[in-house]
């Protein structure tokens, strides 16, 4: 198998997008935004598969560490790597919120071989992040369950509809304390 099964990993996994937030002021919905994601700083590790197109049936292993923005910053980075086999490849997804929206990217944007991250919002123990590349739209949402897991879906536009193309539990390996201690 060649590592370049990995590019639809790596250009749909960053990111990578679909959910409602009740109204609430800026300021209750900035410090939303900034707890979730703290609550992704620490090590995460887990399986996942790609489930539709080309690559079907591709099961990959992801290893990543989470850390929040620094500062009065909202957003965070997701930074390690997956592999399916022998073939291991970097994984980094960066999100910022600016100017009241998120933006960022996957690997290295839809620049290169990633993906952007082009709007998102934070609901609750969700996030959900718009991504692009050329033609291609989607979604990507991370759900933190009970601060042990996180489930991400990554979901493309086909006509009118988000089809699921990758599926990722990670399960939460350090908490922050212990990765900021390394």
């Amino acid at each position: 198998m060649s590592p370049r099964f990995f590019s639809p990993v790596g250009r749909v996994v960053a990111a990578s997008v679909v959910a409602t937030i009740a109204a609430a002021p800026a300021a209750d919905a900035a410090s939303r935004d900034k707890r979730f994601f703290q609550q992704v700083a620490g090590v995460w590790k887990g399986p996942g598969e790609i489930v539709a197109g080309k690559y079907k049936g591709t099961k990959f292993t992801c290893n990543l560490t989470g850390q929040p923005a620094e500062g009065k910053e909202t957003g965070m980075t997701l930074d390690g790597t997956c592999r399916v086999g022998v073939f291991s490849q970097p994984m980094r997804a960066v999100i910022a919120q600016v100017d009241g929206n998120y933006k960022g990217e996957f690997l290295d944007g839809a620049d290169g071989k990633g993906l952007d991250i082009v709007s998102g919002q934070v609901t609750g123990d969700r996030v959900v992040m718009g991504i692009n590349r050329a033609k291609l739209n989607g979604a990507m949402v991370a759900r933190i369950e009970k601060d042990a897991a996180m489930n991400i879906t990554i979901s493309v536009k086909v006509e009118d509809r988000m089809i699921p193309v990758i599926g990722l539990k990670l399960n939460r390996q350090a908490s922050a304390m212990a990765v900021a201690e390394e």
